[in-house]
């Protein structure tokens, strides 16, 4: 909660920080890794950074969170923070750092406003950065002691390889080192850390598509984008044998044990936790009421199209529905024409869950909310910088 000097001056200052923010945080990263280049070196993405997409993640959490801070002062925006706590703890970032992200987050802050930034104002802005960092350490801290073992990543080797739909490889990882495994559920993903073509380590996330819950094989399906830096080296020259970091699992876009009804829609390669999901349900003879709903380009783009119709034959209380742009169908696959509609599926008591490119999550999202689906109902994963955070 902020304290009673420091509301009013946030209250006062949030419109014009706000607005300043996304062109202070270009300068806090030009600070931060000229004083600690070491964190390109496998904790932030060199992409990232040059497209701009983490700054204004940095940017939209600052903000949002002290909007929070004004708009609710006796809570604190959970949903958001635990999305950031658990990609932090899969980039093994620690307490410690903490203090260097203020000293330079402040720094740019201050040659930005200049002598508009009075001690007051100062004070108040600090107070609302460790609110929020002494909320994501406490997390994070938790995060950590909940995994089977005290390391960031360990040495996983590339035991199989399948080539999948548009521009797809799955890719399983067997253990190569004796750290105990930790047990994954089924939306939760592992950041893998490798170096690139130069040498310099680069870290990306991807969901667990396969069997989560085997402790000795951890598998990933990861489009290729031909304009980026870390799926060309995944795609082109990771061979099996190779030996590869991963981080222990994480993520809450985990499904729900309450037996609601389950809405699975996802665009895409976002299908990969619905892939882990159907898998698990199937394993388990779940016999939840269950509705997967997928768009793609067309049908021989959708990636991991088999695993999925192979695990909903098991799921007696699962149907499917899918959306195609163009191309041909099997007979056993009907499409709907159009965009995604969950009208016909949706109840007050549903879960939803979410995953795909961010305008899809946006429109699905609105369909829910307006079917009378609880905010706290509607999950989804953002992979990359999470630049959604007000959602």
């Amino acid at each position: 909660m902020l304290s009673t000097q420091s509301r009013p001056v946030i209250e006062a200052t949030l419109p014009i920080i706000g607005a300043r923010i996304s062109s202070i945080t270009p300068n806090f990263y030009d600070r931060l890794f000229a004083a600690h280049p070491q964190l390109l070196d496998g904790i932030f993405s060199r992409s990232n950074q040059k497209n701009g997409t983490q700054q204004q993640a940095l940017a939209g959490s600052i903000a949002v969170f002290a909007t929070h801070l004004i708009n609710s002062p006796e809570t604190l925006p959970e949903t958001m923070l635990a999305r950031i706590a658990h990609k932090h703890t899969s980039l093994g970032v620690v307490e410690e750092q903490y203090p260097i992200v203020y000293e330079h987050l402040f720094a740019a802050i201050a040659e930005d406003l200049g002598d508009a930034l009075t001690q007051e104002i100062a004070d108040a802005w600090s107070e609302v950065y460790w609110l929020m960092a002494h909320a994501l350490i406490k997390i994070e801290k938790g995060l950590y002691s909940q995994q089977a073992n005290d390391v960031v990543y360990s040495q996983w080797k590339l035991a199989e390889r399948t080539e999948e739909a548009n521009n797809s490889v799955t890719f399983s990882f067997e253990p190569a080192d004796d750290i105990v495994a930790s047990t994954a559920k089924a939306g939760q993903f592992v950041s893998v850390r490798m170096p690139m073509t130069d040498g310099l380590r680069q870290v990306r996330q991807y969901t667990l598509s396969g069997d989560v819950e085997n402790t000795a094989r951890r598998t990933v399906t990861v489009k290729l984008d031909v304009d980026g830096e870390f799926t060309p080296v995944m795609h082109n020259s990771l061979k099996v044998g190779d030996i590869v970091e991963l981080s222990n699992p994480y993520g809450d876009l985990t499904i729900d044990e309450s037996g609601a009804p389950l809405v699975i829609a996802t665009a895409g390669i976002g299908c990969t936790p619905s892939a882990a999901a159907l898998s698990t349900l199937a394993a388990r003879g779940s016999t939840r009421k269950l509705t997967v709903l997928h768009a793609d380009q067309e049908y021989t783009a959708w990636p991991l199209r088999e695993q999925m119709i192979e695990s909903l034959r098991k799921l007696p209380q699962a149907t499917l529905s899918t959306w195609f742009e163009r191309g041909e169908l099997p007979e056993h696959i009907e499409a709907k024409s159009g965009y995604m509609d969950l009208s016909d599926t949706l109840t007050a008591d549903s879960h939803v869950y979410l995953c795909g490119p961010l305008p899809f999550m946006h429109a699905v999202r609105g369909q829910a909310l307006a079917a009378g689906v609880p905010a706290q109902h509607i999950h989804y994963e953002v992979f990359g910088p999470d630049v959604w955070l007000a959602a």
